[in-house]
C-alpha cells in the first residue's frame, strides 16, 4: 500500500469510528475541533488527489444508516401531515380533512410557519415543565 493511501485508510477509518459514536451511540469521544481538524485533513489530502482511485468511500460523504434507540411513546393528539401543500387548493383540501377530523363546520384559524425538511416536533410542558419533546415519527408514535 502506498504511503498516501494508507494515510488516507487511516484517517477514514478514524473518522468513521468517530462519526458513528457521535450519530449513532451518541457518546462522541473527540472535541468538534478536532473532528474539524481530522476532516479538512482528508479534504486537504483529496484535494491532492482528486484524479486517484483512492476518493472511493469518503466517510464526509456517509451518512449513518442506523440511530439510537431512543423510547417510543403514545402522542396525546395525533400529528397530522400537510401531505405536500404547495398551493390553495391542496391546502383547502387538509383545511377540510382537518375539520372533519374534529367533527367541526366552525371556520378554522391557522398560523403557518417555513417549514426545515424533515422536521417536526412535539413538546409536551404541564405546569410550565417540559415533560417530553419527540420528532413527529409516524404521527401516532414519537
Amino acid at each position: 500500500m502506498q504511503p498516501i493511501e494508507q494515510q488516507l485508510t487511516e484517517l477514514r477509518a478514524t473518522l468513521r469510528h468517530h462519526e458513528y459514536l457521535y450519530h449513532v451511540l451518541d457518546t462522541p469521544e473527540l472535541p468538534d475541533a478536532e473532528y474539524d481538524r481530522l476532516m479538512r485533513e482528508l479534504r486537504e489530502l483529496e484535494a491532492q488527489h482528486r484524479n486517484s482511485s483512492l476518493l472511493i468511500h469518503r466517510p464526509n460523504a456517509w451518512v449513518p444508516s442506523r440511530w439510537l434507540h431512543l423510547a417510543r411513546s403514545a402522542m396525546k393528539y395525533r400529528m397530522l401531515s400537510l401531505d405536500n401543500v404547495f398551493d390553495e387548493d391542496s391546502f383547502l383540501a387538509f383545511n377540510k380533512r382537518v375539520q372533519d377530523r374534529l367533527k367541526s363546520t366552525d371556520k378554522l384559524t391557522w398560523c403557518c410557519e417555513l417549514k426545515l425538511d424533515g422536521l417536526a416536533v412535539s413538546i409536551l410542558y404541564e405546569n410550565g415543565v417540559l415533560v417530553s419533546a419527540a420528532t413527529r415519527g409516524d404521527g401516532h408514535d414519537r
